[in-house]
């Protein structure tokens, strides 16, 4: 399987090959996408396949404007069109009452939807000329690092794709380099499912009032899982320089290779983060060592997809 560039003659074959039913891996300034008309049962099929994707695990919707909110969803409440407008195109998921044309494959049998609108050029044309909504979970195998680059799709599941059928757009790399924050909008209280990109603070601001988070529970949107965007490697999170030199030496002392792993800026931590882990796997190191950020910002996002790894790496290495 080969990448193909995102110009005029790539971006024709990604959307004949949506149609088509065949799926498409495509940038976004998230993480790269797996691609497939949300429409078609057949195709988004085969993304749970590709991916090794639970079934009951929820997709998200990606759609070209908010013009075809209501194409997917019961009613377009105040706060979404608010967040909406404030946020797309962006990093940012609102997860809404379903329309009942909605898939169940898409939802996960769930009465409610995640829909979003990508900040990127590449995916916006994909989507403008398709016409209708994609569904594009992180184009990886289930459970592991989220691709950031091209090459990182072709490393995890080119061989799981069709040379004949499927396209891999390269749009190059992502900038900011983590999935999507969730908001549940369903409920009263809007709820924070995930976060990312778009913080807690921002959306308060929006909307005038405090939203609740929530981490644990039964995952009513992706990325909720307790083990989550796992290298291979164990992955060990530590506070603060000392105490990452501490572990780092403990596990040298024990025969283990050990990287270490640190950024001062958060947005750099974000854009690099995924990319670091696959590098690790790539040196063949037993361990990583990561120095969780301030949960600030973006820092946020970051220490839930770091504690979401290491709980992944221990369970992966657990007797």
């Amino acid at each position: 399987m080969k990448t193909t560039q995102a110009d005029a003659a790539g971006l024709a074959a990604a959307v004949l090959a949506l149609r088509s039913g065949a799926l498409v891996a495509l940038p976004t300034e998230t993480v790269y996408g797996l691609g497939a008309l949300a429409r078609n049962e057949s195709a988004l099929k085969r993304v749970f396949e590709v991916k090794g994707r639970p079934g009951d695990h929820p997709l998200i919707v990606h759609l070209p404007d908010a013009s075809m909110l209501d194409q997917w969803v019961l009613d377009v409440t105040e706060p979404a069109l608010a967040l909406g407008a404030a946020f797309w195109p962006g990093p940012l998921t609102l997860l809404l009452r379903r329309h009942p044309s909605v898939l169940d494959i898409v939802t996960g049998g769930r009465p409610t939807v995640g829909l979003r609108i990508p900040d990127h050029g590449v995916a916006l044309e994909v989507l403008r000329c398709c016409g209708d909504g994609v569904a594009a979970p992180s184009a990886n195998r289930f459970g592991a690092v989220s691709p950031t680059r091209a090459e990182h799709v072709i490393r995890d599941i080119g061989d799981r794709l069709d040379p004949a059928r499927d396209v891999v757009l390269d749009g190059g790399p992502c900038v900011v380099g983590l999935e999507s924050t969730i908001v549940d909008l369903s409920t009263p209280t809007p709820t924070i499912l995930r976060p990312g990109a778009v913080t807690a603070e921002a959306i308060e601001a929006v909307l005038d009032a405090r939203v609740h988070r929530t981490d644990h529970g039964p995952s009513r949107a992706p990325g909720m899982l307790a083990a989550h965007y796992a290298p291979r490697c164990e992955v060990l999170v530590a506070r603060g320089g000392i105490e990452a030199d501490t572990l780092a030496a403990s596990r040298r002392s024990c025969g283990q290779t050990v990287g270490v792993l640190s950024f001062d800026d958060l947005d750099e931590f974000a854009r690099r983060l995924y990319g670091a882990l696959r590098e690790a796997d790539d040196q063949r190191l037993d361990t990583v060592v990561v120095v969780v950020p301030p949960a600030t910002g973006i820092g946020v996002a970051i220490v839930d997809r770091l504690t979401r790894a290491a709980t992944g790496s221990a369970r992966r290495s657990a007797p």
